[in-house]
């Protein structure tokens, strides 16, 4: 008797094939779109600028000093929200503020000035503007021999010429009878006889030589000149800050706690321009960690390793016991070899209003 072929021997590995195509044919589309819609969520996120709000209290606040508000900018890297900055105009507002400090890495590649002066085009004219140099930026003295008989360099110029105060001294505003200081980090710990001395034999040398002297080396004795004259000033302040004084650091990097108390240690006593009477630090340099988990944390940053806690990247932190606030920033570093641009990390410009009051 003959066996008739089983025409349903193959039916299982069918249904198979075809469950396996269609989960194949459903992956192809889901894929494509899971993409996009993480592009479009990154994009709106990482393109929109945020105004941040902190209110800090500071107990030793002098009464004509309650409110007194510090737009805090940093890591611009030179990045363009729209023409003009529109993006940042919008987020701004009609925000008021007392003043603009802005803590580094504002210029973009290869100096790049133009989005930065578009930045600071957005604030009023009359409302003080200080900024620090970030490590990516430069100085703002140029030794060698440039196009002007300025120690400065050509985007220190402009930036002056637009209203920009030059932070490489301490700066004040008083308000009656409220005195706040602007202080670069560094100068707290600067040697002025040493640095003096130092800047003195240099000048005596090229003087020696003044019959054939170089243009760098005339360049240099501007530079020199100046840097003296810097050094006897910062004697002078020294002098003038007053312990009810509030004293703002400015720093690029954010400092740590352990580095904090070395520089207390390190200062007299009797001597108030010193960090013991510091009232607030302001950092940048990290971005934020450029890209984050979202609701989580940096993904990776450089100089800390993988998740580094928030707290030694962004925002507020007590280090030494002073209140520091490192900004999210702006822009884009370099720095992140293999994190090109931002992601899930909002650029944010921080409002910090200074109170007496318990918060």
């Amino acid at each position: 008797m003959r066996r008739e072929k089983n025409k349903y021997i193959f039916a299982t590995e069918m249904r198979r094939y075809q469950r396996n195509r269609k989960f194949r044919n459903t992956m192809l589309i889901l894929i494509p779109l899971l993409i996009v819609t993480f592009l479009i969520a990154n994009f709106t996120v990482s393109h929109r600028v945020r105004l941040e709000q902190v209110r800090l209290t500071v107990l030793n606040l002098p009464p004509d000093l309650e409110e007194y508000s510090i737009l805090h900018i940093s890591d611009l890297h030179g990045a363009r929200y729209g023409e003009r900055q529109k993006a940042i105009a919008t987020a701004l507002g009609s925000t008021r503020y007392s003043c603009v400090v802005m803590t580094g890495d504002m210029l973009g590649e290869n100096q790049d000035i133009e989005p930065l002066l578009e930045l600071v085009a957005l604030m009023p004219a009359d409302t003080p503007k200080y900024l620090i140099p970030g490590d990516m930026d430069g100085g703002f003295i140029d030794s060698g021999a440039h196009g002007s008989l300025s120690v400065y360099t050509d985007w220190a110029l402009r930036l002056q010429e637009a209203g920009v105060r030059l932070v490489d001294r301490p700066m004040s505003e008083t308000r009656g009878k409220g005195t706040i200081w602007f202080v670069p980090e560094e100068q707290y710990s600067i040697d002025l006889d040493v640095t003096e001395s130092v800047y003195s034999k240099q000048l005596r040398e090229l003087n020696e030589r003044a019959t054939a002297l170089s243009a760098d080396d005339a360049a240099r004795i501007r530079a020199i000149e100046y840097e003296l004259e810097r050094l006897e000033n910062l004697r002078d302040i020294r002098k003038e800050v007053k312990p009810e004084d509030i004293q703002v650091v400015l720093t690029h990097t954010p400092l740590t706690g352990e580095y904090v108390n070395n520089m207390i240690s390190w200062t007299a006593k009797d001597s108030y321009f010193s960090m013991r009477y510091a009232g607030l630090i302001l950092a940048g340099h990290y971005n934020g960690g450029q890209w984050r988990i979202p609701f989580y944390r940096a993904i990776y940053v450089p100089e800390l390793g993988w998740f580094p806690e928030d707290s030694e990247i962004v925002g507020l932190s007590y280090p030494g016991g002073i209140p520091q606030y490192i900004s999210r920033g702006l822009g884009s570093d370099p720095h992140y070899e293999h994190q090109p641009g931002r992601l899930f990390n909002a650029p944010a410009i921080t409002r910090i209003i200074l109170t007496r009051k318990a918060e």
